[in-house]
Order: structure tokens, then C-alpha cells, then sequence
């Protein structure tokens, strides 16, 4: 997938995920595409898992059903990473 594809993957999924995750996530537009590229890795990793019984790190591509999966990855990197930040605190 090119870059292009890859920045718009990560600005929608990792926007939609902010709206739809419960409490307030900071950072700005870089975090937030940056969050829904992780989350993209992190979401077709996991379908590759269920669908083929094997670890291979893949990406969902730029499609409705991609974009699906980044979100749902995007909401799993919150997830964590909200889960880190408050050990620290």
C-alpha cells in the first residue's frame, strides 16, 4: 500500500476510533494518524490470526472492511496504551 493510502487509513481509522473509545484522548493530528496506522497493523495482524491459525504482522488495506478492522486495532492501541500511562501515574 503506498504512503498515501496509508495516511488516510490512519486519519480516518485513527479519528473514528478517538470518537468512538469512552474519555478523553489528547494529541493532534499526527497522534492520531500514527494511532490509526498502529491500529491498522495491529487489526490485520489479528484477522490474519483468526483466518489463517497463523502470526504474520499484515495491515488492512484501504477498503470499508479495512478501514473496520484499523478501527477496531486503533481502539485495542488506546486501550493499552491508556493502560500504560496509568501504571506510570
Amino acid at each position: 500500500m503506498n504512503i498515501l493510502a496509508w495516511i488516510i487509513l490512519g486519519l480516518l481509522a485513527g479519528a473514528i476510533a478517538k470518537a468512538i473509545y469512552p474519555g478523553r484522548q489528547g494529541g493532534g493530528i499526527l497522534t492520531t494518524m500514527l494511532l490509526g496506522i498502529i491500529g491498522a497493523f495491529i487489526g490485520g495482524t489479528i484477522m490474519t490470526v483468526l483466518q489463517t491459525g497463523s502470526l504474520q504482522l499484515t495491515a488492512a488495506s484501504l477498503s470499508i472492511p479495512g478501514l473496520i478492522v484499523a478501527i477496531l486495532g486503533a481502539m485495542v492501541a488506546i486501550f493499552i496504551w491508556e493502560s500504560f500511562a496509568r501504571r506510570r501515574v
